[in-house]
């Protein structure tokens, strides 16, 4: 067995096991610290460079998202790093941080279940690190893909606004308490738009152009994902003092 193929046997493994994930990033964490000191220009410190722990989350995910025959996974994986590490270093000139939920007037900008995932991808990395963090990311992942939906998809369908957001997280609060309506959505992998927006008082058509968004963030409300939740909890807008 060749290098590479090794390489893509132990990749195979880590997507199934949590551990060979573990072991396996470990093991290449020369590879993941050589690659962020190529964009830092110097030798990253584990625990205290955010590049390196944004590094080692966009390896892990390189694991779970590559596919055999698609070419090199070391490659991949640069490539997946290095983009990583543009975005980090984009919404750190663009924001100083942490991207808030509340949008200042004009801005044509929004966060994300993305940037709330991904912009403190530093803090992702830490919560990996307890135990059974990584298998509920991973599962999250896996729960996205059965509705046809990734992390990309909804951080471009992300609400612009701060009123069309608040809108949105209102009829999310009436999903949230008519479980009939997520019933309908597990059943149909289709969100209940019409019940929606007569429920809510939301147009219909702000609700199907913020679907994916919508879905995605009922679904980690509303299917265990604690680790997940309470990350998102801290960030989430209030819509009459209650978070969603």
């Amino acid at each position: 067995m060749n290098q590479e193929h090794e390489i893509v046997a132990k990749v195979c493994a880590a997507k199934k096991d949590t551990q060979a994930a573990d072991l396996l990033l470990r093991q290449y964490l020369p590879f993941i610290k050589s690659e962020t000191a190529k964009f830092i220009h110097r030798i990253p410190i584990e625990g205290h460079d955010d590049e390196l722990s944004i590094a080692m989350f966009a390896f892990h995910e390189s694991v779970l998202a590559y596919q055999k025959g698609k070419g090199a996974f070391l490659s991949f994986a640069a490539t997946a790093i290095r983009n990583r590490l543009i975005d980090y270093q984009r919404k750190e000139q663009r924001h100083f941080g942490l991207i808030s939920l509340d949008q200042k007037d004009g801005e044509e900008e929004g966060s994300s279940l993305l940037e709330k995932l991904g912009a403190g991808r530093d803090e992702i990395a830490e919560m990996e690190e307890r135990s059974g963090a990584r298998v509920e990311i991973q599962d999250f992942n896996q729960t996205l893909d059965r509705y046809g939906l990734d992390l990309t998809d909804i951080a471009d369908n992300c609400p612009k606004q701060e009123r069309t957001l608040k809108a949105c997280h209102r009829a999310l609060n009436y999903a949230k308490a008519h479980p009939e309506l997520f019933e309908a959505l597990i059943s149909t992998k289709k969100l209940p738009l019409a019940q929606l927006a007569i429920g809510s008082g939301v147009e219909r058509k702000t609700l199907e152009r913020h679907r994916k968004y919508m879905i995605a963030l009922l679904l980690a409300y509303t299917n265990g994902f604690e680790i997940i939740r309470g990350h998102l909890k801290q960030m989430s807008p209030t819509e009459g003092g209650q978070n969603v």
